[in-house]
């Protein structure tokens, strides 16, 4: 008989527990929760503009004190009352101010996150655990195209800030899709980098749509609004720096347009932050399936 397999345990991630300071909508369907107070002092921080972590929320009324023991909640809780954790980018942090801005979509009583983010309150915690990471803009690049939904507004925001601090002649293009014109919100980028918004309810133009070819589109059918805009940029001459994170469906459209343009592997960061129709945690599972692959 064969000797069972041993799989290694899962390296534990150390827990940051922040206070909540203040909350502020951006838009009708963004808003910004600010952190912040003793904590700070365990939060390291790291150079990327998409730098991540995963936020662990326990339901309220078991009264749970963070940090929590994961591996030992798993073991005493029913499965339903195990906290769980989402992945969200970074929005901001003040290092004099010691505070960590991140910014949740809320689409009303759905999901985790977005609920817990709208009726968050000032001496709430938020628990960050695992801070992660992978792009900054590259100066060596000639342009930059960055192209993303309301789940990538966040590094692209702080992806722009850094060029016109770090380079303000940058050039490039910002493809940025939001549900309609209230969803717009301001950006700071260089002057050469041209930020376009993609509206969901204007829908694709034709002008757009045409440029996209049959393999631009979502499994539906249905003209992928990025890759449409996307394809319909004047591409510019020489090395480009990608940064395309969004809806999986999109990201997979737009990667069959960033391989015809001929976008090497390493000028390119793109991934699905989450995939239409699905929850959250079927979305992490298909990312060891075929259907999943980006």
């Amino acid at each position: 008989m064969s000797a069972p397999i041993v799989r290694p345990a899962r390296p534990v991630r150390p827990q940051t527990v922040l206070e909540v300071l203040s909350t502020a909508w951006v838009t009708p369907h963004i808003i910004r929760v600010v952190a912040g107070g003793p904590g700070f002092a365990a939060f390291e921080t790291n150079a990327f503009t998409d730098k991540y972590a995963k936020i662990v929320f326990a339901k309220a009324e078991l009264g749970l004190v963070p940090p929590f023991d994961l591996q030992l909640l798993r073991e005493t809780l029913p499965a339903e009352d195990v906290p769980v954790t989402r992945t969200y980018t970074i929005r901001d942090v003040d290092p004099v101010a010691r505070t960590v801005a991140v910014d949740f979509v809320v689409h009303g009583d759905e999901g985790i996150a977005g609920p817990w983010a709208a009726r968050a309150v000032a001496g709430d915690h938020l628990v960050l655990a695992g801070l992660g990471g992978a792009y900054s803009p590259n100066p060596a690049a000639d342009w930059h195209l960055l192209v993303g939904d309301e789940s990538a507004l966040p590094a692209i925001a702080s992806a722009l800030e850094h060029l016109a601090a770090a380079d303000p002649s940058a050039v490039g293009f910002a493809l940025l899709e939001a549900g309609s014109r209230a969803d717009v919100v301001e950006v700071v980028a260089p002057v050469g980098i041209e930020v376009r918004w993609v509206l969901r309810d204007v829908g694709v133009t034709a002008d757009a749509a045409a440029a996209a070819d049959r393999d631009g589109t979502l499994a539906d059918g249905v003209v992928s609004p990025l890759a449409a805009a996307a394809a319909s940029i004047e591409w510019k001459a020489g090395r480009v720096h990608v940064f395309a994170h969004g809806e999986r469906g999109e990201m997979k459209a737009l990667r069959t347009l960033f391989t015809e343009r001929g976008v090497p592997r390493e000028d390119l960061s793109l991934s699905g932050y989450w995939a239409l129709g699905r929850t959250e945690d079927r979305f992490q599972a298909e990312k060891r399936e075929p259907v999943g692959v980006v």
